[in-house]
């Protein structure tokens, strides 16, 4: 899989990219990425990628020019920006976007990229939270890693994924090792039991009470 980041930092990215689970995905070469900076794509002695809003406003806008040269550079892909206007990212983002051959990821700067990016050169729109960051570039880290760990061979147990948060609406269960107990701190004696069955009942009921708990908003048909 190739992912395109389109941004004016792209300094941001080595470190991340570097270590862990994306740096194994990029040396198994499962993964690779490139960064494409628009201020490439500008003819002026300052590479200005900014001007004023048409009709007033605090900021600047990133100007379109630069954004479409950038996205032609990167070429055929799926195309996602970064904005806090957009859908909010989820797991079933990151499972389709697994299955691209070529991911291209937008991130904005400033009060926001022109309109008209949006509208005819991107494919999807989504947001981090609510909340709102100075640029898109920790948006970006997080899909990456994100769809690193689904692509094939990555994982040392790919059977992890299975059972993960979000996987059928739920949230994932507690999780313990040794030691048994700690400072009195017992870990539930079912897991101990060696009864596999008993196990499995208790991890379902463990991942519905959480998610009751922690996130009703997902429970649906699965309580």
């Amino acid at each position: 899989m190739k992912v395109s980041v389109i941004t004016i930092f792209p300094d941001f990215f080595p470190g991340p990219l570097g270590i862990s689970i994306v740096a194994r995905a990029i040396e198994q070469d499962a993964l690779s990425v490139e960064c494409i900076d628009p201020r490439a794509f500008t003819d002026d002695l300052h590479r200005t990628v900014d001007d004023a809003p048409f009709g007033g406003g605090a900021g600047m806008v990133m100007k379109i020019e630069p954004i479409a040269d950038a996205l032609d550079a990167a070429g055929p892909g799926r195309r996602v920006m970064f904005t806090p206007a957009g859908a909010p990212l989820s797991q079933e983002h990151l499972d389709r976007w697994a299955g691209e051959a070529h991911l291209v990821l937008l991130c904005g700067r400033y009060e926001g990229i022109d309109q008209r990016v949006a509208d005819h050169l991107i494919d999807e729109e989504v947001s981090l939270g609510d909340f709102v960051l100075a640029g898109g570039e920790v948006a970006a880290l997080a899909v990456i890693e994100g769809v690193a760990r689904l692509l094939p061979g990555v994982l040392g147990n790919p059977s992890s994924i299975e059972h993960e948060s979000f996987r059928d609406g739920l949230l994932e269960e507690p999780q313990y090792t040794r030691p048994a107990e700690f400072r009195g701190w017992r870990v539930p004696d079912v897991l101990l039991s060696g009864n596999h069955a008993a196990v499995d009942e208790w991890r379902h009921e463990e991942r519905v009470r959480r998610t009751r708990e922690r996130r009703p908003d997902l429970l649906g048909d699965s309580s």
